[in-house]
């Protein structure tokens, strides 16, 4: 089993707090129906600042992260299967990525 990094980019903000309140609930349904998979439900994220050679700049480029989460699959293909159906889709776009095991 591998572990892999979801992030969450993005999205237009909810226009109520009615909207916002039911698309947490229909993520919180999709994360628990993940099991222990999402050894992470991961946490959202603020404002970014970039560093660079050049300094430091804000916003975290042309599609910063909002959020992050975690789970484990057997394949980058299975995590992709999992993930497929995540409310945040419906908002903006996730990025999944193999997380490296380093040795020493």
């Amino acid at each position: 089993m591998s572990r892999y990094f979801i992030g969450y980019h993005g999205g237009k903000k909810p226009d109520t707090q009615e909207e916002g309140a039911a698309l947490m609930a229909k993520w919180k349904a999709w994360a628990e129906g993940l099991g222990e998979a999402l050894t992470e439900p991961g946490n959202p994220l603020g404002m970014s600042m970039t560093l660079s050679e050049d300094g430091v700049s804000e916003g975290g480029g042309a599609n910063p992260l909002c959020g992050y989460s975690i789970l484990v699959a057997d394949s980058m293909d299975q995590a992709l299967e999992m993930v497929k159906e995540c409310p945040h889709l419906e908002i903006g776009t996730l990025e999944i990525a193999e997380m490296m095991e380093m040795n020493g």
